[in-house]
């Protein structure tokens, strides 16, 4: 995603949010991941100390793994905060 979208992406993202729930809030983050790498320990240290809940299960193949991630966010910005922290782990598929 080149850097004009990627802005664009979150600032929608932060509107829908502001519109849509009271902060502080749970917050759902899915992922999905290569399951051969680091990728689910590199998202669990993102998410370490924050008080998250965090479920992972294989495809049927084995070859990805859903991570779902329950935690209790400040406001919009610290939702996308950690959107950003994993968009930088190799392979992540953001859903």
């Amino acid at each position: 995603m080149d850097r004009k979208k990627s802005d664009e992406f979150y600032a929608k993202l932060k509107s829908q949010l502001l519109d849509t729930s009271l902060w502080p809030s749970k917050y759902l983050y899915k992922f999905i991941v290569p399951s051969s790498g680091t990728q689910i320990k590199d998202i669990e240290d993102i998410f370490n100390n924050t008080g998250a809940v965090i479920n992972t299960k294989q495809s049927s193949k084995g070859t990805y793994t859903s991570v779902s991630i329950v935690v209790n966010m400040k406001n919009p910005d610290a939702v996308i905060a950690k959107y950003k922290e994993v968009s930088k782990v190799e392979g992540v598929i953001s859903l």
